[in-house]
């Protein structure tokens, strides 16, 4: 549910708003209303927002540097000066290894030659003996040559010494003023340098990480702080400040008494349909876990009502019916439960929702007697003998529903509940934001389309069939005449109005329920998929795994096995998540008449407040 907000204007003389600002801060429940149009940041809030950057990216340094170390637990106040130590020190590695990078590359040059003493070579040079070292491809290489001393050849070039003219179209190689024994001397000093480097690196960070984060959450702080005093209007020739903001009914009190006790004047009103009211969700254990699926498509603005309790249990069964077998159910529950005390606290709720959702379906897979794509109605163990009969299976209900699978049926039936619940939950809200008469129309809709549907499909008393007929005509005249309640300004006109969007909306209704219901044959449709490969992964492998020797068989049943159900696995869950998605998104929220937009409640509050 979305927690009723409370509007606030104040209105401070300007020497005392600073003051003030910091008090509500420290009270830290008031969500401060941005201005309407944009407003130009401060220099010092630039200034602020480049620091932000700076210190973010030495903290995602830090945090890989020190993955598998112990971070020291508290944080002191630093300076910039503990900053440019750690962003030196990354100089310092890079240059380093930039260093040794160059080292490796000459390194490959003097290879080809072999370890030799350069000094030696000068020597001979400074005797008088022509001594050069040159390279050439292979294809121009003559090795009918004079003068030449081949040293190395490889598929592509040759290395050789030229100790006179030798008419070979060659090049002079690139050669070092040390041996390779020295190079590969530097190169291990080089790397012991780096790793040193990095082992002082790794301390900086252990040492300063929560320090770097406590000075980024300082700064965040101070560009919010800065960002409300931009968003100030100032009246009075600007003399006086005067800032809105919402505070949920919940927190009002301690809001109100830091307000009586400090004597600022201040007005507070009941949210307005116009305003920009931040939205703030208190909803159950249960119903909690499912807002982060309601945050992928957007908050609910203020006016309108929560969907997540509404669509939470639809979503859960949906998932259930897609992956829709009991094996793999029991695998998710399985592993959620195990992993759930071990996750860290932002992401438990997400394995919570992960038990849930494994629960579905296994719960789905009994119901339907699918365990690892094994149909448990076709085996006959003595366990399964009394129970077989009532899973919800072709074999068991098909005859009965004159052809149609059950699962179909199923998944259609539930796909008509939850478009009428959705109706319903729109007459709601059209109620809470324009009044019970243009409720009429679409309260008349759900009524007649229930009621013809009891009338023809029920075998219904007599009295009981007239008494729905005129609920039937009742309806029909409401949605006839009384579906733009406005439109009776102007009688005459307004006739017409009604009439014309009744006939819109009885082809809207006509196209869109047909289309919307006949989009849930895919819970049904996917579910089948699954069980149906699961299947086909089962007699593949025991076929293939029984005509090998018994232990090679059973291995290669086993991986088999394996593949199979982790394939088939895998692509299951992605469509137990992606397709419920759909239908909450599209067919769910556009019979519920879902409008969104809302700005999530974010209180001004202090560095101890955010904990």
């Amino acid at each position: 549910m979305i927690e009723k907000m409370t509007r606030y204007d104040f209105l401070v003389f300007h020497g005392e708003y600073e003051t003030f600002l910091r008090k509500l801060r420290d009270v830290g429940v008031l969500h401060v209303s941005e201005p309407d149009e944009g407003t130009e940041a401060s220099e010092s809030v630039v200034q602020k927002m480049q620091a932000k950057a700076r210190i973010a990216s030495v903290i995602a340094k830090a945090e890989e540097l020190t993955e598998k170390e112990t971070v020291r637990s508290d944080a002191e106040a630093i300076g910039a000066e503990a900053i440019e130590e750690f962003e030196q020190g990354l100089i310092n590695i890079d240059k380093a290894k930039a260093e040794l990078a160059a080292l490796h590359d000459t390194y490959r040059q003097m290879e080809v030659w072999g370890d030799f003493d350069m000094t030696t070579v000068q020597a001979i040079c400074e005797a008088g003996v022509q001594f050069r070292f040159r390279q050439c491809p292979t294809a121009k290489f003559n090795r009918d040559a004079a003068n030449v001393f081949i040293i190395r050849e490889t598929g592509t070039t040759v290395y050789f010494i030229e100790t006179g003219e030798s008419g070979i179209d060659s090049e002079p190689a690139q050669l070092a003023d040390r041996s390779v024994s020295e190079i590969g001397k530097e190169i291990s000093e080089k790397e012991a340098e780096i790793a040193r480097l990095e082992q002082e690196q790794i301390a900086i960070s252990c040492r300063y990480l929560n320090s770097y984060r406590w000075l980024l959450t300082e700064i965040e702080s101070g560009i919010e702080f800065e960002n409300v005093v931009l968003s100030t209007e100032r009246a009075a020739g600007e003399k006086v400040m005067v800032l809105r903001g919402y505070c949920p009914d919940s927190n009002r009190d301690e809001l109100q008494a830091m307000l009586d006790a400090e004597g600022i004047y201040y007005e507070a009103h009941k949210p307005a349909l116009t305003d920009d009211v931040p939205i703030k969700l208190k909803n159950s254990r249960y119903t909690r876990l499912f807002e982060p699926i309601m945050r992928l498509y957007s908050m609910p603005n203020y006016s309108e009502l929560d969907p997540t309790p509404f669509f939470a249990p639809f979503f859960m069964l949906f998932f259930g019916l897609c992956l829709g077998d009991g094996g793999y159910g029991a695998i998710i529950l399985l592993v959620c439960t195990l992993i759930k005390h071990k996750m860290p606290e932002k992401t438990r709720d997400l394995v919570r929702l992960g038990q849930w959702l494994g629960a579905a379906t296994l719960l789905v897979g009994i119901a339907t007697g699918s365990f690892f794509g094994v149909a448990l109605e076709s085996l006959e163990w003595r366990w399964l003998k009394d129970v077989k009969q009532y899973f919800i299976t072709d074999r068991n209900y098909k005859a009965a529903l004159g052809g149609y699978s059950p699962m179909m049926l199923v998944a259609v039936g539930i796909g008509l509940i939850q478009i009428f619940f959705g109706m319903a939950i729109n007459v709601a809200k059209v109620i809470k934001q324009h009044g019970v008469k243009y409720a009429l129309a679409p309260a008349a809709w759900i009524t007649g389309l229930l009621g013809t549907a009891a009338y023809f499909l029920l075998p219904l008393p007599e009295v009981a069939g007239y008494c729905f007929m005129g609920l039937i005509g009742v309806s029909v005249l409401i949605i006839v005449f009384y579906n733009s309640p406005d439109g009776y300004k102007n009688p005459f006109l307004g006739i017409f109005k009604n009439i014309g969007s009744c006939l819109w909306s009885a082809y809207n209704m006509a196209t869109g329920l047909l289309g919307d219901t006949l989009s849930y044959v895919r819970l049904f449709a996917l579910g089948l998929t699954g069980s149906i490969l699961g299947g086909v992964f089962n007699q593949l492998a025991f076929e293939f795994g029984g005509k090998a020797p018994s232990v090679v068989g059973w291995l290669v049943t086993l991986v088999i096995l394996l593949f199979g159900h982790a394939l088939n696995f895998g692509l299951n869950m992605i469509g137990a998540f992606v397709h419920p998605l759909r239908l909450t998104f599209v067919e769910y929220y556009k019979n519920s008449g879902f409008e969104g937009g809302g700005t999530e409640y974010r209180p001004f509050k202090t560095m101890e407040n955010n904990k």
